[in-house]
């Protein structure tokens, strides 16, 4: 295994040996590490001192089902403090496969021009981009596949990184040329920072993933993948119907925020909801299931086609459809498809641009419900126009620019479609983390909602202090071996499979890893994280959700109320 560390002041290349300190580490605990040593954490996070990690997790480029996810690594322009942003697609697979642990930019150019990178058996070959410049995710992934082969991995920007707004991502390839996302924390603006338009990576003659024990680890796989298939979240829900299947269930609980988290539910949730997604994918040739990366098998995004069967967006999912949806209280899902692909296009978080879209109708630039009126503030994102350069850094800055004071943001960072007084254990997790309002850093939706790992009554104080805490230290670990979240529902209700991740890790290494281990790496990533925010200045206060949230949300007329004691002590671990 190696590390390449790539210095765009002088535009060239190193090939370093792995660290013993790193050599246990992969993904978010990898690209942690390294930011959490290597960056001085009151950097400006757009300036030259931050530096951007990409690291394939422990198991990536290996046969473990669903275990292709990327973890990109930064200070956040958006949040201030450290960041991991988790992307599927094929570029961590063809990383892992290359025998390359982790990838270190540092350094600004010191001419004012792009450049792509190019990563193959070879090493790195830097190069200046202009074709590109100024084009689409899109158009930048068809041209490459066009010049490479459809094989290619890629990892670019759209225009918001190009503008480098906080609200901007890295968009990187699926199997079929579409688009899935470093979505969160502005990493796409620390991208353009270093004038990389994108990074293609070409696996061919690749030496592959050693693996100690391969018997041992194919069996382990076997109990894995049958554990994920069998599950009845990820072996039936999911496939079927997406993450979007949430409309209904939490609309029903009281938990879809609703007009900018002003209600809890919304007559017309039916209309946006999975089961009505899936008829529309169906009835139009789409693909009603699909896989972002090789080896997934629960396979829970999907192609989503207009009236005419021609592409809109793949991924379409449940946090992107309520902000747009409920949150805006647009009930069409064809603009709502629309303005998913318009952030896949010009590479924006869509859950952060969703918040902010809420956050204008509450300062009045478009009234609540205008589809069309959406649909052209995203237009003004890709433009890049005086007010487009104010809706792409995000909510926070979108409502502090337009006198807004309902602004749902912690740490600079939208909170997603879980309304945290009727889902409690996620309202923690959006406190709490190091990452900002996150959902996916504590899923407590899981055991609130849907009775995964237990039951925690979402409505009541009990037992949510254990919950977000357990889940974000299980989280962190599970981030670093490059797995889905998503194993998560079958692993919190089968030790048999949570057993065979830590087998397919001892198997591959030719280690003998317990289940504390794993546990301690989830502590080590999060101790880690911690003290960079630490020092980067962010304090308790920063753990705190916004004051509008202690007034009651209907159905259930529940508040924020948890004390400042209590929410602290998530982080006794």
């Amino acid at each position: 295994m190696k590390i390449y560390r790539i210095n765009m002041e002088t535009l060239s290349y190193t090939e370093e040996a792995v660290p013993q300190e790193w050599a246990g580490l992969g993904g978010r605990a990898l690209t942690s590490a390294i930011v959490a040593k290597e960056v001085d954490p009151t950097c400006h996070a757009l300036g030259k001192n931050n530096k951007l990690v990409f690291a394939p997790g422990l198991l990536t480029g290996t046969t473990a089902p669903n275990s292709g996810r990327l973890s990109v690594g930064a200070k956040s322009p958006l949040t201030g403090g450290i960041k991991e942003s988790n992307a599927g697609g094929t570029a961590s697979q063809k990383l892992a496969k290359l025998n390359i642990k982790a990838i270190i930019i540092e350094g600004i150019p010191q001419e004012d021009k792009y450049y792509s990178i190019h990563v193959d058996v070879n090493g790195i070959k830097i190069a200046e981009e202009t074709e590109l410049l100024g084009k689409g995710n899109y158009e930048v992934i068809g041209k490459l596949v066009e010049k490479h082969g459809k094989n290619i991995a890629v990892m670019t920007i759209g225009q918001a990184g190009e503008y480098r707004m906080t609200a901007a991502n890295i968009s990187v390839k699926d199997p079929d040329g579409n688009i899935r996302s470093a979505g969160r924390g502005g990493l796409g603006a620390v991208m353009g920072s270093k004038k990389i338009k994108y990074i293609t990576i070409d696996d061919t003659g690749a030496p592959g993933v050693e693996i100690k024990d391969l018997e041992r680890f194919r069996a382990a796989a076997k109990v894995f993948g049958k554990g994920l298939t069998s599950h009845p979240v990820t072996g039936q829900g999911l496939p079927t119907y997406g993450t979007n299947i949430l409309v209904n269930i939490l609309n029903e609980a009281g938990g879809l925020p609703t007009k900018n988290f002003r209600q809890g539910n919304w007559e017309k949730a039916d209309k946006i909801s999975g089961e009505t997604i899936y008829d529309t994918i169906v009835a139009r040739k789409g693909k009603p299931t699909h896989g972002c990366h090789v080896g997934c098998v629960i396979r829970c995004s999907q192609v989503y086609n207009d009236k005419d069967g021609n592409y809109v967006t793949a991924g379409f999912e449940y946090e992107t459809v309520w902000g747009f949806g409920a949150g805006c209280l647009i009930d069409d899902i064809d603009i709502i498809a629309k303005a998913d692909h318009i952030c896949d296009d010009i590479g924006i978080d869509s859950i952060e641009a969703a918040v902010t879209t809420q956050v204008a109708m509450e300062g009045g630039i478009i009234p609540f419900g205008d589809g069309e009126g959406m649909i052209h503030l995203l237009g003004e994102i890709e433009k890049g126009t005086y007010l487009g350069r104010i809706l792409g850094n995000g909510a926070e800055f979108t409502g502090r620019a337009m006198g807004v004071t309902r602004i749902p943001t912690v740490k600079g960072q939208s909170i997603p479609a879980y309304d945290p007084r009727a889902v409690k254990g996620v309202g923690l997790t959006y406190a709490t983390t190091t990452m900002g309002a996150d959902h996916t850093a504590g899923y407590a939706v899981a055991t609130n909602i849907l009775k995964v790992g237990g039951y925690i009554d979402p409505l009541k104080k009990e037992g949510q202090i254990e919950l977000s805490r357990n889940l974000q230290i299980a989280t962190a670990a599970i981030d670093s071996t490059g797995l889905c979240l998503f194993v998560a529902f079958c692993i919190l209700d089968d030790a048999e499979a949570f057993q065979a991740i830590i087998d397919m890790i001892n198997a591959q290494y030719g280690i003998s890893l317990t289940a504390d281990d794993v546990t301690e790496l989830g502590k080590f990533t999060l101790r880690t994280e911690r003290e960079f925010n630490k020092a980067a200045g962010l304090t308790k206060k920063h753990d705190r959700l916004p004051e509008f949230f202690r007034e009651e949300v209907a159905p259930h007329n529940t508040t924020w109320d948890f004390t400042d004691e209590e929410i602290d002590s998530v982080h006794n671990y």
